[in-house]
């Protein structure tokens, strides 16, 4: 997936100028990437946001030096799963500081923080520092076989059509996987819901395509897992999320440029062949949708998108979509649909959309 990194090499360079400069009575500072929209860039021709040049420096302070611990403690911790070739949730690397008497985390989130700031900072991701997600990467139904090792190293292969009404689930290392498929198109769902319905209606059977539920927000693995099989299969990607800013932004343009926290990844984790198929809001007027008003967070969500984010002010139609939204002042749910029938979105809208996909959002 990315450059080749000797992380322990990375670890114990670090940790040695830290201490080179306290031997030699100097404080040391360590500088991470500025993670966030305010330090990226929309690079068109690759598709991805690219962070900039901004850092945050922390030199060593009676106010930064427990942080300064923790930090070291963290990358002392990955250096020892990754000798023994282990791994640790992030749960479980938040429970192990338990065990560093001051230096213990008060919360999971301050955890999980030192440990972006470390991924940033060797430009790595965790999962090179044996750090793995809790979360499920999505769920995954239709035309595809993929090919997968168990623990022992057998080879297994998998038909993602042989589940029944159940589905196939994305593992959270997704990097030794391979795929076949015949399938034309691949539709990226954001609720289980609307997967389901999908499923039960054999969608993908009817159109020749692999449905994935990102069950939300998608994980980085279900990220990384669309990417590969996009590039691999070289079959466009379509998105069908809810008609608000969260669906919009927080999950389509995660999807597909990346977000501004993991700038220093996203073009490994972002799917810039993916496209919006909807809900968008010409969609609410087009089929007379049940809707419900915007909340005070989405309205500044949507504003903020429209000032601040580099891939909605690249995007001229996605400006104008936005403003639509913000004019109506109404937001619309992927299962609004069901108001024509529970078939209505298999048997209308789909096809409808699927006439004209150069017609999408970007």
């Amino acid at each position: 997936m990315a450059k080749k990194h000797n992380v322990i090499e990375d670890i114990q360079k670090n940790a040695r100028g830290v201490y080179d400069k306290i031997m030699a009575n100097q404080k040391p500072t360590m500088s991470t990437p500025v993670r966030s929209l305010a330090n990226v860039k929309y690079l068109e021709k690759k598709g991805h946001f690219q962070i900039q040049d901004k850092t945050k420096n922390r030199t060593l302070t009676v106010s930064t030096v427990k942080t300064f611990a923790q930090t070291l403690k963290m990358m002392a911790l990955s250096k020892e799963l990754i000798e023994k070739d282990d791994m640790a949730t992030k749960r479980e690397a938040y429970y192990i500081s338990k065990n560093w008497g001051k230096a213990a985390f008060a919360e999971q989130p301050e955890s999980d923080t030192i440990m972006d700031d470390i991924e940033a900072m060797f430009g790595v991701n965790r999962e090179q520092l044996k750090f793995v997600p809790e979360e499920k990467g999505g769920d995954i139904a239709g035309k595809l076989i993929v090919f997968d090792k168990d623990a022992s190293g057998r080879k297994l292969k998998i038909d993602c059509t042989k589940f029944g009404s159940g589905a196939y689930s994305i593992p959270t290392d997704v990097e030794g996987l391979d795929f076949q498929s015949d399938a034309k198109f691949i539709l990226a769902i954001e609720t289980a819901g609307a997967f389901q319905r999908l499923v039960k209606y054999d969608y993908w059977k009817k159109t020749n395509c692999i449905l994935i539920s990102m069950g939300g927000v998608p994980t980085r693995a279900c990220r990384r897992f669309i990417r590969r099989l996009s590039d691999k299969l070289r079959i466009p990607v379509y998105a069908f999320v809810d008609g608000d800013p969260y669906g919009y932004f927080n999950i389509y343009r995660t999807l597909k440029v990346g977000s501004g926290n993991a700038a220093h990844l996203n073009e490994y984790f972002c799917v810039p062949q993916a496209t919006f198929l909807g809900v968008t809001p010409q969609d609410v007027i087009d089929y007379q949708l049940p809707t419900h008003p915007l909340k005070d967070v989405d309205i500044k969500r949507a504003k903020d998108a429209l000032k601040n984010d580099p891939f909605v002010k690249h995007y001229k139609p996605w400006q104008a979509a936005i403003n639509q939204m913000l004019n109506m002042g109404v937001r619309v749910e992927q299962q609004a649909f069901a108001k024509h029938g529970l078939e209505f979105v298999v048997t209308e809208y789909l096809p409808s959309k699927l006439k004209n996909p150069s017609k999408f959002l970007p």
